[in-house]
């Protein structure tokens, strides 16, 4: 039985990506629209996850609340979602309050209701919210592609340690021509 493959892309938002050369996000968008219109194409689940916080950080997680670290709050550009993303109104979108877009989200349930057993994960930063969604996705039995050029990170190091513990045991990595040839084949 072939897997039910989707596409989650996590935190690809303006006060992200306004911050990296603007060569070095323009390919990271180019290349997650590239698999957005390849999922789209076989009518396979994009789901967008967003980090949003109130003005106030009573939602945001400690290290925000503890330095008044003010980033992707609700209402202002900062908090959507990069321009030149092929984003649709019908994609399912998410708002998450931690680096893991499964902590008290409805990710679990849409991807039950969607019926996958394989997530395809773009996205920032790569030690952080890649990583935890990687791994809680890793821990309810979810197949995980980390698409090589669709994650990023403003730590470099990091991000390198990262993919190394992921690779081959939590995540497979895979270029996106790879991606989207898996999913011609079946």
């Amino acid at each position: 039985m072939m897997a039910k493959r989707c596409l989650i892309i996590i935190d690809l938002l303006n006060d992200y990506l306004d911050l990296w050369d603007a060569d070095k996000a323009d390919r990271l968008v180019q290349n997650t629209n590239r698999l957005v219109s390849a999922f789209r194409g076989l009518q396979l689940p994009v789901i967008w996850v967003r980090q949003e916080f109130r003005s106030d950080l009573s939602d945001a997680f400690l290290e925000m609340r503890d330095k008044r670290i003010a980033v992707t709050i609700q209402g202002t550009r900062g908090a959507l979602l990069h321009a030149g993303l092929d984003w649709q109104p019908s994609d399912a979108t998410i708002v998450k309050k931690r680096y893991s877009a499964f902590f008290r989200t409805g990710l679990d349930e849409l991807l039950a209701e969607f019926g996958i057993d394989e997530l395809v994960l773009c996205g920032v930063n790569t030690h952080a919210c890649i990583r935890m969604a990687a791994v809680d996705a890793y821990q309810r039995d979810f197949r995980v592609v980390l698409a090589k050029e669709c994650v990023g990170s403003y730590d470099a190091e990091h991000a390198r340690v990262s993919l190394d513990y992921m690779n081959g045991k939590i995540a497979k990595i895979a270029t996106v021509s790879e991606i989207v040839e898996a999913l011609s084949v079946t």
